[in-house]
Parts: structure tokens; C-alpha cells; sequence
């Protein structure tokens, strides 16, 4: 009996391990690079400032269960696919949408396809 005793305190404990990493979610995975990417989110900051040395501008969204998302805005936008975006319409704060190609990296770039956009959401 007390070699039950001693066994039971251990199973118990990985039964209700095992029970906690079943409950748990997974956390999102990023896109692969290349691989499209949709997300909504609230801006938390916008930089142009790359746009003066042919850099793309970043716009760091806060999403809801990803953290932060950095949105690319290419400074040639002649050389996109996609609608130029509206820097000037967007403000820290605000909720949109970024649809665009993922760097990999948890990150989106708006340009190589018609579809790609930041547009705030209604």
C-alpha cells in the first residue's frame, strides 16, 4: 500500500500536466516569407522616415493575439501593384487592416499584389 501511496502523488501530477498542455492554445505562427498575410490591429506607431533613403516606411500594429505586427510601405510605390497607401490619413490609435505578403518574420509588406493595403477599418 504505501508503494501506491508514493506512486499515485506523481501520476497525479502528470495527469493534470498533461491536462494543462492540452487546454493550452498555441501561439499564431507567422506566415512563411512570400506567403500572404492578413491582420487587424490598432497602429501603435508610424515611421516615414526610411521613405528618405529609399527605405520602406514601418507601421507597427498591436494584434490581438500575435503582439506586434510590423507593416512595410515601400517608398516606390511605382514600382507596386498595390494602391499607395494614405500615411496621412492614419494616426496611432486607429484600427486597420494590413493585407499584403509576409516578410517571414511576423511582418507584412503592402505592395506586390492589386489586393495588397493599410486601410483603416470601419
Amino acid at each position: 500500500m504505501t508503494r501506491i501511496a508514493a506512486v499515485l502523488p506523481a501520476s497525479l501530477a502528470l495527469v493534470v500536466a498533461l491536462a494543462a498542455a492540452s487546454c493550452a492554445t498555441a501561439p499564431e505562427t507567422a506566415a512563411p516569407e512570400g506567403g500572404r498575410m492578413r491582420v487587424e490591429g490598432t497602429i501603435t506607431s508610424i515611421d516615414t522616415q526610411p521613405w528618405a533613403y529609399d527605405g520602406n516606411a514601418i507601421v507597427e500594429l498591436d494584434v490581438a493575439g500575435r503582439g506586434a505586427v510590423r507593416v512595410e510601405l515601400p517608398a516606390r510605390w511605382n514600382l507596386c501593384k498595390a494602391e499607395p497607401v494614405d500615411v496621412q490619413a492614419l494616426a496611432v490609435g486607429m484600427r486597420v487592416q494590413a493585407v499584403g505578403e509576409s516578410t517571414g518574420e511576423g511582418g507584412v509588406v503592402v505592395c506586390q499584389d492589386a489586393a495588397d493595403r493599410l486601410a483603416p477599418l470601419q
